[in-house]
């Protein structure tokens, strides 16, 4: 798994072949990840699941904590910094938000791990928290900056795991100061005011 994460977070998921895994896992037999894990999307959720279970209970810490908030900006921190905590326990190189990207830019694998996730119920509590304090949003504007937070998360995390392991400099001083400077700009995206669609752009919509 690990030879796994490292090597797809380096190349993609489509340039590692099973059998560089297994190489560089240092497995003679060149069938092991099959063997083992089945298909890569199995493969791929045993990777994701490892990580996610740890994100998880530092989640369901943080919403038991901030259950009854009416803050966006609490809510926001719940959905965050899991993840930023967890990718400071992993030391340098670490290949996770890497690999995560990977994941996410891959439409089967990515309905697959998002699907699961949404199984786990410290991120439903957060999700449904955040909601609450949304309700003046349209459903679709909602979606739609879900989206975006999504991808500013993903990515802002890779990029500083990739420099990192480069040794180039970061934004942030810190995978906590990461996770504060994620949290203000997702709570700024989410509470920003929404433009209104003129009646020409809706036609032609």
């Amino acid at each position: 798994m690990a030879a796994a994460e490292r090597l797809y977070a380096e190349h993609g998921l489509v340039a590692v072949s099973n059998r560089q895994i297994s190489e560089a896992a240092g497995q003679g037999n060149v069938a092991a990840v099959g063997y083992h894990f089945g298909t890569r999307a199995d493969l791929v959720r045993a990777i994701m699941r490892k990580h996610s279970e740890a994100i998880e209970e530092i989640r369901q810490r943080m919403a038991e904590e901030t259950r009854g908030s009416e803050e966006v900006r609490d809510w926001v921190a719940c959905l965050v910094r899991p993840a930023t905590e967890h990718l400071a326990t992993l030391g340098v190189p670490s290949w996770y938000a890497r690999f995560a990207v990977q994941v996410m830019t891959d439409p089967v694998l990515r309905a697959i791990v998002t699907d699961e996730a949404l199984t786990r119920e410290p991120l439903r509590e957060t999700l449904y928290g955040l909601g609450g304090c949304l309700d003046a949003l349209p459903a679709e504007v909602r979606a739609e900056r879900g989206d975006m937070a999504r991808q500013l998360i993903t990515h802002t995390c890779a990029e500083r795991e990739r420099a990192l392991a480069e040794g180039t400099s970061t934004r942030q001083p810190s995978w906590d100061d990461t996770g504060g400077a994620l949290t203000d700009a997702i709570t700024g995206l989410l509470l920003a005011p929404v433009t209104r669609r003129s009646p020409a752009k809706e036609a032609r919509t």
